[in-house]
């Protein structure tokens, strides 16, 4: 009669933890029925094209930026003597450092683009419309948050390039009447640069993110792990068939796949591709020129727009109204105030209150096709505007000093007169191309709709 053997001691580990993890899923699913909510959870459907995972580019990427955030944050010194001096260190003598801001700066680029693209597959195919506002107004709320933080976080660096953009913030301040200096004194507390380095240190690392901690979640999970995901009219007929793999393991594989693969590549950017690098700039001085004409994209538009609109002044009872420094900012947050607004407008014009979960072909919907067109039109036009500069003026000193340094030159410098030509045909441009545009898109909509 053979002896039972027993079972090696590996094995005996394995059956016990196993034991023991069953164990504790029981006792835990009796008191808290984790398994009856979970179950359908893991078996919700969710779309296969690739389109829809344009807003996990946007999540992944901010998840990045948190992280190498924290690390930056332990070795920046938000002082305004220091703060420069603490990049540089960063950037130079911490071990990783440079690799770290470079990460960082390229999770914010790649997670504004990828909010831009997001909004637009949304737009075009009309995936905002009814039931779907209140997820549409929180993409909204985080794009304009991502425009803020992106820009405070350039100015952090305390470089000529930053400071000089913090400066011109200040003149828009100044030129608002009445309370115009008492906003400057509460943002930079006194004269420039008084203490705005801390104040945007606080706004950038605790307020910003503390919101946009509890609007990422629920826009890109409760709102949408709630509702219904959009169908593509090529793959459903009607409104309430709903297709696509579920979400685990289907969907959760490809979010996996998705994440590496944006981690990778903004790796890879910030391995190879340098971006801001602050010494070169060199430290703010009052007297110096600004290291370039052109700022970071973030803030092109503004820019260009600023450029292109006259400079209006209109003396009223003592004062100087700066209109010309006050439309570019006006117009950029009616553009945010339509945006947020824009399924509410357009039920009101279309009519259309009904429940929508197929998308649109955008030729299937040619004014608001071409409304789109025009717009990004539009703001591409003011954009151009900030890529070209006049030539600086000849600079002289004083008999027996020594010359002064040249300004750099920027990107596309070109004469005085051309400068006027160009900037005289933007004027132009900025009205009559998003009228083309949105005539020329209505028309090749309706044509290929008909």
């Amino acid at each position: 009669m053979a002896t039972p053997t027993q079972p090696k001691r590996r094995a005996r580990i394995v059956a016990g933890s196993a034991k023991a993890a069953r164990d504790s899923a029981i006792y835990l699913d009796e008191r808290l029925p984790f398994g009856r909510w979970l179950r359908p959870q893991l078996r919700k459907l969710f779309p296969s094209h690739w389109s829809f995972l344009l807003g996990e580019l946007a999540l992944y990427s901010f998840v990045l930026l948190v992280l190498t955030g924290t690390f930056l944050t332990l070795f920046y010194k938000p002082n305004p003597d220091v703060a420069y001096t603490s990049v540089v260190e960063i950037s130079l003598e911490v071990r990783g450092g440079l690799l770290m801001r470079q990460l960082h700066h390229w999770s914010a680029t790649v997670f504004v683009l990828a909010i831009v693209a997001h909004m637009c597959r949304v737009f075009f195919t009309g995936a905002f419309r009814k039931p779907r506002e209140l997820t549409w107004m929180l993409g909204v709320l985080l794009f304009g948050l991502a425009l803020f933080e992106s820009f405070l976080g350039v100015s952090l660096t305390g470089d000529q390039l930053a400071m000089t953009g913090l400066r011109q913030g200040q003149g828009l301040l100044l030129s608002v009447p009445l309370v115009g200096t008492y906003l400057s004194a509460f943002v930079f507390d006194g004269a420039f640069p008084g203490q705005v380095i801390p104040r945007l240190f606080v706004t950038h690392v605790l307020l910003v993110p503390g919101i946009l901690l509890a609007v990422v979640p629920l826009h890109g999970l409760v709102l949408t792990w709630r509702q219904k995901h959009t169908e593509r009219r090529a793959t459903a007929a009607d409104e309430r068939k709903v297709t696509g793999g579920p979400f685990f393991p289907y969907f959760a594989v490809k979010n996996g796949a998705t994440a590496l693969f944006t981690i990778g590549f903004i790796a890879l950017l910030a391995t190879l591709v340098k971006v801001n690098p602050v010494w070169e700039h060199g430290a703010y001085r009052q007297e110096a020129h600004p290291p370039s004409a052109q700022p970071f994209w973030y803030a092109g538009v503004l820019d260009g727009a600023q450029r292109i609109v006259p400079g209006w002044e209109i003396p009223v009872g003592g004062y100087v109204l700066q209109v010309g420094l006050w439309i570019p900012p006006l117009v950029l947050l009616a553009f945010f105030g339509v945006l947020l607004f824009y399924p509410f407008i357009e039920r009101r014009y279309t009519g259309d209150g009904d429940h929508h979960h197929l998308l649109d072909r955008p030729s299937q919907a040619p004014v608001r096709t071409a409304l789109g067109v025009a717009v990004i039109t539009f703001f591409t036009t003011l954009w151009a505007g900030m890529w070209v500069s006049a030539a600086p003026p000849a600079m002289h000193s004083a008999p027996g000093l020594p010359p002064p340094p040249p300004a750099p030159a920027a990107l596309l410098t070109v004469p005085q007169d051309t400068y006027e030509l160009v900037i005289a045909g933007l004027r132009v441009a900025v009205f009559v191309l998003p009228v083309l545009a949105f005539l020329i898109t209505r028309a090749v909509c309706r044509r290929r709709s008909a």
